[in-house]
């Protein structure tokens, strides 16, 4: 690691970095002429022998995914997913403030590879700079040649628009990201068809993250043997690590793939704040879980987090949780979040949430019951596109927090469970009842005393028997 360049973030520091002028300094846009003045074929087979694996938290290989597209296609489209929703994460963000001009490149040779003469940009919309700094940027590169009409004099024509969306977490899954592009509820598709065969506007369609376009030009210009030297086994690369949390300094530093949560925390956030000592850390976005503090030597890379029992690397935003912070109000914080982001669409996702929220709502009101862990856990297990309950894995992200919480933090959550009690929060006795299965007798049932027909009533107990 002594020996590590960073690339992605090599113009974070320098003055004027956005700008064309510095970028092209810089040595920027030599591998694109590089890339056009070869094959399309030939950057797609240098990329999959990279493989780059996609740095918005799936991981699927890059290259491998442009092979996907139809042979006989006559249109592709390529989708840019700027929406970084995942909370926590801001390393895409960084990228488009201050080197907007990477991603362009990164786009451009990337759409010369799978022939897609328009590409979407599709950002949050909270990222108002973000999206003011590419649209300068772009018309910058359109003006110096970069893009627009026979690029290069190569015959490749392309152009780049910008799309702000809405700010719903579901958008940066890619079908929920193409329904929103195009003007609809953005809500995930039923796949097949997957977006390589009918996409955008029905048409092919490549959907990438912003950090892994901005791979594509290193790649280029280096070489696949110098992107594979770094990184781990089946983990090859550079990667943006975001810290935040209960740290003294929050950053977001590029490193090789599979450095360790502690080595982030000690070498690079300043250790955890206050003098206190690391309880546990999201190793990747809330979606992927929770390490505990016996865990925060596993190198976090698309293969190792999965030992600990996380969902994956995600976006490899990690958030420190102090020893004094409760892991019953971390995981609220993730329920709350799920129930609210979730698109309604599939009952298992909506409705599962939403009682994850309810129940750890309930817990921390004083009314939880031991009994109400497995019942999550259960839940937890079976709702989610891997135990094929969902269309997309939004309740699997949802599912991850509860499973790694209750499972490596019980005793906490008994021990809660014990000491905060109020009596007015308990379930009663009717729905006690419904939650075991027990039918009930309806002459047990007491109802509240509803006024006469025609009879005013002024609020009182029988207003407050309703």
């Amino acid at each position: 690691m002594a020996n590590f360049e960073p690339v992605l973030s090599r113009n974070f520091s320098v003055p004027e970095g956005h700008t064309l002028k510095v970028y092209e300094s810089r040595g920027g846009y030599q591998a694109a002429r590089k890339a056009l003045a070869s094959d399309p074929d030939a950057v797609i087979t240098t990329v999959k022998d990279s493989e780059l694996r996609g740095r918005g938290g799936a991981g699927f290989p890059t290259g491998l995914k442009w092979t996907f597209l139809p042979k006989d296609r006559k249109e592709t489209l390529m989708c840019i997913n700027a929406d970084e929703s995942e909370p926590a994460t801001f390393n895409n963000r960084l990228l488009m403030e201050k080197d907007p001009h990477q991603l362009i490149e990164g786009i451009l040779i990337s759409c010369f590879a799978t022939r897609a003469a328009t590409a979407y940009l599709y950002i949050r919309f909270e990222y108002i700079d973000a999206a003011a700094i590419l649209e300068r940027a772009i018309a910058e590169a359109r003006a110096a040649g970069h893009l627009g009409k026979n690029i290069y004099g190569s015959g490749f024509d392309l152009e780049i628009y910008v799309h702000r969306g809405a700010g719903a977490y579901i958008c940066g899954e890619e079908t929920g990201l193409i329904e929103s592009l195009e003007g609809k509820r953005g809500w995930p598709r039923i796949k097949p068809p997957f977006p390589a065969i009918e996409g955008a506007f029905r048409k092919p369609t490549v959907v990438n993250n912003v950090e892994t376009l901005c791979c594509v030009p290193h790649i280029i210009e280096r070489g696949a043997g110098w992107f594979k030297s770094i990184g781990t086994p089946k983990s090859y690369g550079p990667k943006l690590y975001c810290v935040s949390g209960a740290v003294n300094k929050q950053v977001c530093v590029e490193l090789p793939l599979g450095v360790t949560t502690r080595a982030l925390i000690e070498e690079h956030a300043g250790g955890v704040w206050k003098g206190r000592k690391a309880k546990a850390a999201v190793p990747g976005g809330i979606s992927m879980g929770l390490l505990s503090a016996d865990e925060l030597d596993v190198p976090l890379d698309f293969e190792s987090l999965r030992l600990p029992g996380c969902l994956g690397l995600g976006t490899a935003a990690v958030t420190v949780i102090d020893d004094q912070t409760s892991i019953v109000d971390y995981l609220y914080n993730c329920c709350r979040f799920f129930a609210h982001e979730s698109c309604g669409q599939c009952t298992p996702c909506r409705e599962g949430t939403s009682w994850f929220y309810k129940t750890i709502k309930r817990m921390k009101a004083g009314g939880g019951r031991l009994q109400d862990l497995d019942v999550m856990l259960h839940m937890a297990n079976n709702l989610g596109i891997i135990p094929g309950t969902t269309i997309c894995g939004l309740a699997d992200g949802a599912a991850w927090p509860v499973k790694n919480a209750i499972t490596k933090y019980r005793a906490e959550f008994e021990d809660y469970i014990k000491t905060h009690q109020n009596s007015a929060a308990l379930p009663t006795a009717l729905q006690e009842r419904i939650a075991e299965g027990v039918r009930g007798d309806v002459d047990t049932i007491v109802l509240p005393v509803l006024p006469a027909a025609g009879v005013r009533h002024s609020p009182g107990k029988a207003a407050d028997a309703l």
